[in-house]
């Protein structure tokens, strides 16, 4: 059976609530499609002892301000699910879990939504799939070879599974340096960067990190000189794990191997040492698998944007992957101006 909305968001975390709230303000009649069973987007799948970078009240989605987690001034993984499993209730937005969503095809004046549990018409879509479903593994020479245990970030839970392992932990960003420095005291830990490691300075933390990609925006916007926001002060925030590691000397990290053998890593100069795993904390790329039938792909997979919303289709927006679509986007209070842009818009096209 097939059944008709306005617009059908695709993904239910922050990014699909953020805009599912402005599209209920504006009285926009919508349905947010989401993959996961429960609430709480890819923060329920995320390591054991990861946290914010930014206090709750600098970490809410539009609205609603998250709550202080007693004990902690930065939430973890778990406050943030409950977070948003509450104000998916709050704003009692048209959300429907477990239902994933495998194309979206053109029909003229509409796209039709192809899911496991049915047909959706619609005169709009957003897509706010994320990027936690395809972590990124580069093409390095001896991957195959290597008889060790090999996973990504998105397989990472805590320290105690490698107590006692020699572990190469390869990526110079935050969760290369947060997961390097879990593992310390429980494992012989090898940390592995493309450069060196470039901190933050250790009062910056989300706050700071919002506010310098609000200002590139608006530098941008004028037509001034570009002043490289976020990357212009550093790769990783210096969260106390990070910070205390760092300063304890256990987070030297080595520059890039040249390859994999089947006992470890191996450097251009000769150089080896032997693993037991390797943690690839090497990024993710947008979930965007749903939109292939549209035929919007670019130059490396890339689909090119104005703000949110597809250059080549005004019924088709993006929300929650980066820059791409909007500065900080995809953090929790990042994504709030994204999705009223993005809400406005469609507005503007239904009319």
């Amino acid at each position: 059976m097939t059944q008709h909305t306005d617009v059908v968001v695709v993904g239910g975390g922050q990014a699909g609530l953020a805009v599912g709230y402005h599209l209920r303000r504006l009285g926009i009649e919508h349905l947010i499609l989401d993959a996961q069973t429960a609430a709480g987007g890819a923060w329920q799948h995320t390591w054991d002892s990861l946290r914010l970078f930014s206090p709750a009240a600098y970490s809410s989605l539009p609205g609603r301000l998250m709550p202080g987690q007693e004990g902690h001034l930065y939430p973890d993984a778990g406050h943030v699910v409950a977070y948003l499993a509450d104000y998916e209730k709050r704003y009692e937005l048209p959300i429907q879990h477990g239902v994933w969503v495998d194309a979206v095809h053109d029909e003229g004046t509409l796209l039709r939504v192809e899911t496991d549990s049915g047909t959706w018409r619609a005169r709009a879509v957003v897509s706010a799939t994320g990027t936690w479903t395809r972590p990124f593994v580069p093409a390095v020479e001896g991957r195959q070879e290597f008889t060790g245990r090999q996973l990504h970030t998105v397989h990472y839970k805590n320290p105690a599974e490698f107590a006692g392992q020699r572990v190469v932990v390869v990526g110079g960003g935050n969760s290369g340096a947060q997961i390097a420095a879990d593992l310390t005291g429980q494992a012989a830990v090898t940390w592995v960067t493309q450069r060196p490691p470039r901190y933050l300075a250790d009062d910056i933390d989300g706050r700071a990190l919002f506010d310098a990609a609000t200002a590139r925006r608006k530098t941008l916007d004028e037509g001034r000189t570009d002043t490289g926001g976020v990357a212009s002060l550093g790769d990783i925030v210096a969260v106390p794990p990070v910070r205390a590691a760092r300063d304890a000397g256990l987070l030297a990290a080595r520059p890039m191997f040249a390859r994999l053998t089947a006992r470890g890593a191996e450097w251009a100069d000769g150089i080896r040492q032997d693993a037991d795993a390797v943690i690839w904390t090497t990024g993710f790329r947008p979930a965007l698998a749903h939109l292939a039938g549209l035929r919007l792909r670019g130059t490396r997979g890339h689909i090119a944007t104005t703000g949110t919303r597809a250059s080549e289709d005004p019924r088709l927006h993006f929300l929650g992957y980066g820059d791409w679509t909007g500065p900080a986007s995809a953090t929790l209070i990042g994504v709030g101006r994204t999705a009223r842009e993005a809400a406005r818009e469609i507005r503007t096209l239904l009319s």
